[in-house]
Order: C-alpha cells, then structure tokens, then sequence
C-alpha cells in the first residue's frame, strides 16, 4: 500500500472523532472481542462514511469558487 496523501490523513483525524463519539456509547472498556455484530457493523459504517464526508468536505474546500 502507497504512502497516505495529506488530505488522507486529515480525513482520518475527522474520523476519528466520530468513531470516539461512537465508542463513548459503547464504552472505551469494552474489549473487541466483546463487541456485538451490530456494534462492529457501527464502527466500520462510522469510519467508512466518516472518512468519505471528510474526503469530500476537503475536496469542497480546495476547490476554487466559480465566478458566475
């Protein structure tokens, strides 16, 4: 696997906060293997479409306004 662009590694710092969010509900204690199938299906579909929206909030922002 290549290196991670910039705007990658932003994107995963943005996702990382929604998956602590996430993990607050389910409880920092609680080991992996303890997980329940639906509580891993969160996590995954957490960091999934939290790094896709901070993908395209990026892209958003370093694109240039049109000027019409």
């Amino acid at each position: 696997m290549q290196g991670m662009t910039e705007e990658e590694h932003l994107a995963v710092t943005a996702t990382m906060k929604h998956i602590a969010l996430l993990m607050d509900e389910i409880g920092w204690q609680t080991a992996f293997a303890e997980l329940t199938e639906a509580q891993v299906r969160a996590l995954i579909e957490e960091a999934v479409e939290g790094f896709r929206e901070a993908m395209a909030d990026i892209a958003r922002a370093q694109t240039p306004e049109v000027p019409f």
